[in-house]
C-alpha cells in the first residue's frame, strides 16, 4: 500500500472514531462476542432449567397431548439454542492459536444469531405453554404473539433502523 494510501485508511479509521489494525479489530470482535453470549447463555440457561423441571411437578400428567407436544419441542429448541450460543467457545477451542481469529469472528457471529433465533423462539414457546395450561389456548395465542412482536421489534426491527439510519448519515 502507498504512503497516500495507508494515509487515506489511517484517515478513514479515525473518522469512524477507532484506529485499529485487523488483529486489534479481531482480538475487540471476539471480546463482544463473548460478552454477548455471557447475557444470552444466561437467560437459556434459566430458560432450560425451568423447562426441564417441568415433568417432575405432579400436574404435568395433566396436560393434554399438544401441551405434551410444545413441551417437547421446547426441550429440543432449547438444546439446540444452549449448543449455539455456546457453540462459539467449541469454536474457538478447535480453532486456538491457528491464526483465524476473523473467520472465528465471523462464524461466532452467525453462531450467535442463530442462538439468538432460537431463544426468541423458546421464549415465546414457554409463554404459549404456560397460557395454554393457566389460561387458554386463546389467550396463549394472544400473548405468544404479543412476546414474539414484542422481542422481533426489539432485536431484530429496532437493530436493522438504527443500522439504516447510520448507513444514511455516513
Amino acid at each position: 500500500m502507498s504512503r497516500r494510501g495507508a494515509a487515506e485508511s489511517t484517515e478513514q479509521a479515525l473518522s469512524r472514531g477507532r484506529y485499529e489494525t485487523p488483529e486489534e479489530r479481531s482480538d475487540r470482535n471476539w471480546i463482544e462476542i463473548l460478552q454477548e453470549m455471557r447475557v444470552t447463555q444466561t437467560g437459556v440457561q434459566i430458560l432450560t432449567g425451568f423447562l426441564l423441571t417441568l415433568p417432575f411437578q405432579s400436574r404435568f400428567e395433566e396436560l393434554d397431548d399438544t401441551q405434551v407436544t410444545m413441551y417437547l419441542v421446547l426441550v429440543l429448541l432449547a438444546a439446540a439454542t444452549t449448543a449455539m450460543v455456546v457453540g462459539p467457545v467449541s469454536l474457538h477451542r478447535l480453532l486456538f492459536q491457528r491464526r483465524l481469529k476473523p473467520e472465528i469472528v465471523r462464524a461466532a457471529h452467525r453462531i450467535v444469531l442463530a442462538g439468538l433465533t432460537g431463544l426468541s423462539l423458546v421464549v415465546t414457546g414457554t409463554v404459549l405453554l404456560i397460557f395454554d395450561v393457566v389460561l387458554s389456548r386463546e389467550a396463549a395465542l394472544w400473548a405468544a404473539g404479543g412476546v414474539m412482536f414484542l422481542l422481533v421489534v426489539a432485536w431484530l426491527v429496532v437493530p436493522l433502523v438504527l443500522r439504516s439510519r447510520s448507513h444514511e448519515q455516513a
